[in-house]
C-alpha cells in the first residue's frame, strides 16, 4: 500500500524529524528556502513555495514512492485538500499526525513567538 502522511503541527514540534524517522522522503514548504545549508524565509515567496511542495509530493507519488511524507503546519483544513487531491489521483491512503511540542524545542527557522500564537489560535483539529 502507497501511504501518504500528513504531519502537522506548529514550528519547532519536530514534524520533519518525525517525518524523516518514519518516510521513505519528505518534503516541505520550508525546504523551497533552504539555499545552500542556509534558510532564507520570504514570506513573498509562500504561495510558491507550497505549489513546489505540492509538485514535488506529485512527482513521488508519479514515481511510485511507497511511503511520503509532508511536513507543514497545516493549520487550517484546506492547506491539506491538494494533497488529499494527490492522494486520490495516484492511489495513496493518506494520514494526518499532529506533532507536539512537548519536548520544548525551539523552532529552527526563528518564527516569532506572536507568529507561532497566531499559528495556534486558528489550528483546526477534526477528531471524528
Amino acid at each position: 500500500m502507497k501511504n501518504l502522511i500528513l504531519f502537522r503541527g506548529l514550528p519547532g514540534s519536530g514534524k520533519s524529524s518525525l517525518a524523516e524517522t518514519l518516510c521513505e522522503e519528505v518534503w516541505s514548504a520550508d525546504m523551497y528556502f533552504e539555499k545552500h545549508g542556509e534558510y532564507f524565509f520570504d514570506a513573498t515567496l509562500l504561495k510558491d513555495a507550497h505549489q513546489w511542495c505540492q509538485s514535488h509530493v506529485e512527482k513521488s507519488m508519479f514515481d511510485e514512492v511507497s511511503k511520503i511524507g509532508v511536513a507543514n503546519t497545516f493549520t487550517q483544513e484546506w492547506e491539506m485538500k491538494p494533497y488529499f487531491d494527490l492522494a486520490k489521483k495516484y492511489g495513496y491512503r493518506i494520514s494526518t499526525i499532529i506533532v507536539e511540542n512537548r519536548h520544548g524545542s525551539e523552532n529552527v527557522h526563528g518564527v516569532p513567538v506572536d507568529k507561532i500564537e497566531l499559528m495556534e489560535d486558528r489550528f483546526e483539529i477534526k477528531l471524528y
